[in-house]
C-alpha cells in the first residue's frame, strides 16, 4: 500500500532531499534557508518513522590525514 505525503510532509522531504542533493550538511544548509537545524532532524525523524524514504545525510569526515615533515 503507497501512502502519499501530505504538504507539510513534501515540504520538509524537499528540503532534505535538496540538502542531500547539494552535500550539505543540515546545519550548513539550515543556515542558507529559512528553516532550522532543530526542525530538519526532527523532520527527518519523524518522516523516517512514518515509513518514507529520507534521504541519507551529509556527513563531512571529522578528522583529516596529516603528514609531518621533519
Amino acid at each position: 500500500m503507497s501512502r502519499e505525503l501530505n504538504p507539510t510532509q513534501a515540504f520538509w522531504l524537499g528540503h532534505l532531499s535538496y540538502a542531500a542533493a547539494l552535500q550539505m550538511p543540515l546545519s550548513a544548509y539550515a543556515n542558507t534557508q529559512t528553516v532550522t537545524l532543530v526542525d530538519l532532524m526532527a523532520w527527518e525523524k519523524r518522516l523516517s518513522v512514518q515509513g518514507f524514504p529520507v534521504p541519507p545525510r551529509c556527513r563531512p569526515a571529522r578528522f583529516v590525514a596529516v603528514e609531518v615533515i621533519a
